[in-house]
């Protein structure tokens, strides 16, 4: 981090009293993407113009952003707490696993996320790239809403009962078998009483909002993101009682491992991960603190639902009042 950087943390410290704080965003973009690069610069300016300061994340890659002609001179940060501290928001400009990777930054700095899609489905996003200017002019103006998604909380354990690491999703956290030849040999707990034991590939266990990814190829319901639940989809389990569970958000889920079988790993929203080895088990609960989402218009569940599934729906005539 550059010495540019510290200056918003610099300046909120020597504010005045009844001083207005100077408006801040982050802006994360998958700069992989040549035209990404395009609309992270318009939506730099965009914001610059409007008066809010930006910073930008250059995470894997920092030499596309740093050699760009607009966005080189906005303030860079890598994925640390830092990048998103005393910032307003994270403005996200990518697929889900931007986001995701952007929502591990506005969570552990306790901040909102608005994320506009750049990529195919883009469930998570809460507008359209051609939407951009629009959803940047209702940032500047104040005009959005924030609400709270749910979040899980994973510790992982030996057999012996020490944590072998501790983590957050947001989506999912997928308990999957290191060994492709082979199944895992797992036993699921609810509340801490057994559930069922099977071979598998492995055990999902999501929020609402992760309902519609993981958990939903591998055969689990949607879940709307407004229900407060945590989902448990077993993955190509070997028995005869592997159907989906629901259970209450208040409730606490477990995968044992055999200490026979092999290793396995948690995976958190597809990135952060936490190994397991023969015998470990993995707990997870309600997690402490939500992700901040912030909303741009009162559309219901239902049609992100029809639009981004591409669901069929000729013939509806609706409700005759």
């Amino acid at each position: 981090m550059t010495a540019a950087n510290e200056a918003p943390k610099q300046e909120a410290e020597n504010q005045s009293p009844g001083e207005e704080k100077q408006r801040e965003v982050l802006l994360v973009a998958h700069t992989g993407v040549h035209e990404n690069l395009g609309m992270a610069a318009e939506a730099a300016s965009q914001l610059h113009e409007g008066g809010i300061n930006v910073r930008v994340m250059a995470t894997a890659d920092p030499a596309p952003v740093a050699r760009h002609e607009i966005l080189g001179r906005f303030p860079r940060f890598g994925h640390t707490r830092e990048a998103a501290q005393g910032v307003e928001m994270v403005l996200v400009l990518g697929g889900d696993g931007t986001f995701l990777r952007a929502a591990d930054i506005a969570h552990s700095a306790d901040v909102p996320v608005l994320g506009i899609n750049m990529g195919h489905i883009g469930f998570l996003a809460e507008w359209e790239q051609e939407s951009l200017a629009e959803a940047i002019e209702r940032v500047i103006a104040h005009d959005y809403r924030v609400e709270d998604r749910m979040t899980l909380s994973i510790t992982v354990r030996d057999m012996d009962g020490r944590v072998l690491g501790t983590g957050w999703a947001l989506n999912e956290c997928s308990v999957e078998n290191l060994n492709r030849q082979g199944v895992l040999d797992s036993i699921l707990e609810v509340d801490e009483r057994p559930v069922s034991s099977f071979g598998c590939d492995g055990v999902l266990v999501s929020t609402p909002t992760g309902s519609t990814a993981y958990a939903f190829s591998a055969g689990g319901p949607v879940l709307w993101p407004e229900l407060d639940a945590i989902l448990v989809v077993p993955s190509n389990a070997h028995t005869l009682f592997s159907r989906p569970l629901v259970v209450s958000p208040n409730s606490s889920v477990a995968v044992e491992t055999n200490p026979e079988t092999s290793p396995a790993t948690a995976v958190m929203d597809g990135f952060r991960q936490i190994h397991m080895p023969p015998g470990a088990r993995v707990e997870i609960r309600r997690g402490p603190q939500s992700v901040r989402w912030v909303r741009l218009d009162q559309a219901p569940f239902t049609d992100r639902l029809v639009h981004k599934f591409r669901l069929p729906i000729t013939g509806w005539r609706g409700p005759r009042h």
